[in-house]
């Protein structure tokens, strides 16, 4: 076990006093807000820094310790301080830490070789960038150049990055600060299966009237639209999805129009669904798609991303690029080794049977609390929508709370959701999860819930 952080020794002529223990991250706080934007969020009322991990947990600056269900926003993938990683980033970086695109990388070539086999898509292939939000702009720079349009099909209550273009292309008012775009984006319906104006009807008819909302769409628009780009789960929008094989019936009435289409994995590749290795499998009667972005728990902590694509479509490109830190020999080795962890422990069966569990104790705690809406998800990729009791409007007061509380029960979780509210609470363990660990947060989780529907009673707004 990782010792817990000890206050390093200051010397006589420095003369400076020991912070308290309780005043740690009060004052790291204050310098944040000194130099750093205000719009960068950090959670919980008095926040929190993560000093170190181990398996899945990790301990703050003050030596508190929490099992972690949010894994640094699904990156975390397999486990913190994952022997194989750390010992492939160290003797990597013994080598040589950076070269850039302009030179051979045998890392690269080999995970790229790795990685276009698993994706499913034919001839594919890869190109790495340092970030989700990178590898969704390259999909739609591949896209529109190939197709020679802006317009682009996203899903409502989306999220795509947070760079000029993806915010363009984002579902998501909470997350899309600026309307101004260098794409025309139109929003389809399909994305969210428990509300809006299809909610109330059986899979097969919600499917049905999403195909016609698109068709009739694309009966506008013609077939000049670039590609549709959709996250088989939504991740920021509160973990929603649609019924299986939505997509694949998108997938024809795009094929008519020659349209592309894009499934961002930045979230749910990787197993972390339980069922599959890639989020478009549950919809994959029409195959896989055009291309996939990739990025976060591949690299479990390191910056990377990326695009796998068939290749008629990655060369369409007839100007030069490189990458400087795509790619990069050090990010590659640690993306490698934590794939080939992964693949060798079968995390993805272990995401799919302890996450089964996880599920089923939560709708359990929730089949006997007003706050909460609605348990979903798949594997260890679990929402919460919590509302206010009262009046069953999305509540963040409310996600709000049991964050806090579930914070001070030694467990971190994620919020989010749609419609400007996070309500949602976004449980997202690393995959290496254990029964007992499950159990534990489970437990410590519906005690939160509970405290939160409690302080609602007591006239907490939902607002």
């Amino acid at each position: 076990m990782s010792p817990e952080p000890t206050a390093a020794a200051g010397s006589a002529a420095t003369a400076v006093s020991p912070i308290p223990s309780t005043d740690v991250h009060r004052a790291l706080h204050a310098r944040h807000r000194a130099v750093l934007p205000d719009w960068m969020a950090l959670y919980y009322e008095q926040p929190l820094e993560i000093t170190h991990g181990e398996g899945r947990h990790v301990w703050d600056a003050e030596g508190r310790r929490y099992l972690d269900f949010f894994g640094g926003i699904l990156t975390t993938m397999t486990a913190h301080a994952l022997p194989e990683v750390t010992k492939a980033v160290s003797e990597q970086a013994a080598r040589i830490v950076h070269s850039s695109t302009l030179y051979l990388n045998r890392p690269m070539v080999e995970l790229a070789e790795r990685i276009a086999a698993l994706s499913g898509i034919p001839d594919a292939r890869v190109f790495f960038t340092a970030s989700g939000t990178e590898a969704n702009d390259a999909a739609l720079l591949l896209a529109t150049a190939c197709r020679g349009s802006n317009q682009i099909l996203a899903m409502r209550n989306s999220y795509h990055g947070r760079s000029f273009t993806t915010v363009g292309i984002t579902g998501n008012r909470s997350w899309s600060p600026t309307s101004l775009s260098p794409l025309q984006t139109l929003y389809v319906h399909g994305g969210v299966r428990t509300r809006g104006p299809y909610a109330h009807l059986d899979d097969a008819a919600f499917t049905e009237g999403c195909v016609a909302d698109l068709r009739d769409m694309l009966g506008q628009a013609g077939s000049g639209v670039a590609a549709l780009i959709a996250e088989p789960v939504q991740g920021v929008g509160g973990f929603t999805s649609p019924p299986d094989g939505l997509y694949a019936a998108f997938r024809e009435e795009l094929k008519r129009h020659g349209i592309l289409w894009i499934s961002d994995e930045v979230q749910t590749g990787w197993g972390r669904t339980g069922d599959h290795f890639w989020g478009w499998q549950a919809h994959d009667a029409a195959g896989p798609p055009d291309m996939l972005t990739f990025a976060k728990g591949i690299g479990n902590g390191m910056s990377i991303g990326g695009v796998v694509a068939r290749a008629e479509i990655m060369n369409c490109l007839d100007a030069n690029s490189i990458s400087t830190f795509g790619g990069s020999p050090i990010t590659m080795a640690a993306a490698r080794a934590n794939l080939a962890h992964l693949l060798e422990h079968d995390l993805q069966g272990n995401a799919r049977r302890v996450g089964g569990l996880l599920l089923e104790r939560l709708r359990s705690a929730a089949s006997r609390l007003g706050v909460v809406r609605e348990v979903r998800g798949r594997g260890l990729m679990v929402g919460v929508e919590l509302v206010d009791p009262r009046t069953g409007e999305p509540s963040p007061r409310a996600a709000s709370l049991v964050l806090e509380a579930a914070r001070e029960g030694g467990v971190l979780i994620g919020k989010g959701g749609g419609h400007s509210t996070p309500s949602v609470l976004r449980i997202a363990p690393p995959l290496s999860l254990t029964v007992s660990e499950a159990e534990a947060g489970a437990a410590v989780l519906e005690t939160a819930l509970r405290t939160a529907e409690a302080e609602l009673a007591r006239g907490g707004t939902a607002v």
